[in-house]
């Protein structure tokens, strides 16, 4: 059975179109209403920078039962926590994290700072405990080297192989032979 032709299908309601500005319709229908903004059209861009910029800023989970009373204190415990990692979420540090084990590890660092213990004494502690991994930045050591040299080997060999690549020289030009060399290739086959 033959297909109808495409203009006689009915088209779908969201793919009619309106009549032409020659059929009577189009911007002589328009024109006679007051055109107004949107106010959705220029809601939404606002509401959508406003979600993003709240979503930029960081999240503190430091509740304020656990906030020292003296300030000093307080901003020791908050620059040794931005160091420590928390070991559920890994790539948040502790001030940072919601989860029941970094908020038992602010609760750590400050009892430790209470009791007159360090900035290095507390990170000490803390490592001893839970191990270097707890530690946002890792220590420069032996152990650790290749962690930290990584990136410049990747970077060197890099380098190298782009040189290399820049240095491979395109394959010489295929040498037509001269009429002479023609002539003698020639009766060199004649002989054969």
């Amino acid at each position: 059975m033959p297909h109808p032709l495409p203009s006689r299908c009915p088209s779908p309601p969201l793919l009619r179109r309106g009549p032409s500005p020659a059929e009577g319709g189009g911007d002589a229908q328009r024109s006679s209403r007051p055109r107004q903004p949107r106010r959705a059209a220029v809601l939404r861009p606002a509401l959508l920078a406003l979600a993003l910029l709240a979503a930029a800023v960081p999240a503190r989970a430091v509740q304020p039962s656990e906030v020292l009373k003296d300030p000093a204190l307080e901003h020791r415990a908050r620059e040794i926590s931005a160091e420590l990692r928390c070991l559920v979420c890994q790539n948040q540090s502790i001030d940072d994290s919601d989860a029941p084990l970094a908020k038992d590890l602010r609760l750590i660092v400050r009892e430790r700072l209470e009791k007159g213990d360090s900035d290095r004494a507390v990170l000490d502690y803390v490592v001893a405990r839970y191990g270097e991994f707890v530690l946002l930045r890792p220590v420069f050591a032996p152990h650790t080297l290749l962690l930290w040299l990584t990136p410049a080997l990747a970077v060197l060999l890099g380098g190298l192989g782009i040189w290399r690549l820049a240095r491979r020289r395109a394959p010489a030009p295929e040498r037509r032979l001269s009429a002479a060399e023609e002539a003698e290739v020639a009766a060199l086959l004649r002989r054969e």
